[in-house]
């Protein structure tokens, strides 16, 4: 999800756990059975940074593919637009840290590759 506040910086994580351990992104993650991607999206952003999100509209699709022959993962990405109306930032699930950063310098943290492309839109 993409969340921009009134002062135009982006809510990042940083990784915790598993092959993008320590690389700086968007929250999210999978989507359990059953489950919507927007119901998706209000669970990862509360689990990850201790924030309530209203959803709102898609902003960006992509893929992550790797590593390996065949590839040992596939992942179809969706972002949505998010507003925050409640809760407390803090890290929380798989974030080793959570961060307001400001849009300009997103791109001095070491980004998962996707994010990128994600900045293109912003």
């Amino acid at each position: 999800m993409v969340v921009v506040d009134e002062q135009d910086r982006l809510l990042l994580i940083q990784r915790g756990h598993g092959v993008a351990r320590g690389l700086w992104a968007v929250p999210g993650g999978k989507v359990q059975w059953g489950e919507t991607w927007r119901d998706a999206a209000k669970r990862e952003a509360r689990e990850e940074t201790g924030l309530e999100v209203k959803v709102g509209p898609v902003i960006w699709t992509g893929e992550s593919v790797g590593p390996g022959q065949p590839p040992e993962w596939h992942f179809s990405l969706v972002d949505f637009a998010c507003k925050v109306v409640g809760g407390k930032l803090r890290a929380g699930d798989d974030a080793a840290d959570v961060r307001w950063v400001p849009i300009a310098e997103v791109r001095n943290f070491p980004l998962v590759p996707t994010m990128f492309s994600l900045l293109e839109v912003l």
